[in-house]
């Protein structure tokens, strides 16, 4: 009777340690036949693989793992590049994006599995364990080691983030310098024609102008992005550059038009 509760409470125990995986890992399940490398591991062969950012080079120029190359995630070039990689070494090529709920390390390894290229890894624990735990291994805005401090928790961003309405109400008195940092791929129609500027993260030299105008000022400067996903690398930048005064649109363009007419439901239909 012992052994059998003993092995039913060992049972359970795999069982709950394997949701539990599955929550901190939502993907993994998705993407078995892709290895995965651990952070313990990765750090104990950082100069012995080929390693491999495949985020925006926003986000790379931010905030990346030392040693690693930016190959943005791409479908129709990835795996080229990663064929490519093969031919300069036979080092094992681990991928990584952000953090657990991100995708991309999992996608960029596949591709570069289909096109036949070995010995290829995610690391998926992503950059937010990674820089955490390894600081002397990352590089934040050209500079390395860094100082846990340095990093932006996500409570120090939410005291920067408002709500669409506060956003729009704010906009409307006047006073404030508007951004809208969307991409050219993600833009549709200004959300406040005529109030604001316009300048995708990767056109230094006009977020430069903008930031710089805003410093200059007493206005605070406004920031949307698309979903809230930019702004946080952003965030970096305006902290580097000594701006004080400064907010972003809780869930950026598509929050502000979910805040003001609804989410978006999409017909049924019977099959």
């Amino acid at each position: 009777m012992k052994k059998s509760l003993t092995s039913i409470l060992v049972i359970l125990g795999f069982v709950g340690a394997a949701q539990a995986d599955q929550a901190k890992y939502p993907h993994r399940a998705r993407y078995k036949h892709v290895p995965i490398i651990e952070a313990e591991s990765l750090h104990g062969q950082l100069e012995r693989v080929a390693l491999v950012d495949v985020r925006s080079r926003y986000e790379y120029d931010t905030l990346h793992i030392k040693g690693a190359l930016h190959i943005p995630l791409s479908k129709d070039k990835l795996p080229a590049a990663a064929l490519e990689l093969r031919k300069q070494s036979a080092r094992p090529i681990v991928f990584y994006c952000n953090g657990t709920t991100c995708k991309k390390s999992y996608e960029a390894a596949e591709y570069a599995i289909n096109a036949g290229v070995t010995n290829v890894y995610a690391y998926d624990a992503g950059l937010d364990v990674w820089t955490r735990k390894y600081p002397e291994a990352s590089v934040l805005l050209g500079r390395s080691p860094i100082a846990p401090s340095d990093l932006i928790d996500k409570e120090a961003y939410k005291a920067r983030v408002i709500s669409a309405a506060d956003f729009e109400a704010r906009v409307e008195k006047g006073a404030a310098i508007v951004l809208d940092i969307r991409d050219l791929r993600q833009r549709d129609v200004a959300l406040f024609p005529f109030k604001e500027e316009r300048a995708p993260l990767d056109d230094r030299a006009k977020i430069a102008e903008v930031v710089a105008r805003a410093k200059r000022s007493d206005k605070p400067l406004l920031v949307y992005d698309k979903v809230g996903k930019q702004a946080p690398w952003f965030q970096y930048y305006l902290e580097k550059e000594g701006v004080k005064n400064y907010y972003f649109m809780d869930g950026g363009a598509e929050g502000y038009h979910e805040a003001k007419f609804g989410k978006l439901k999409l017909p049924k239909f019977d099959s």
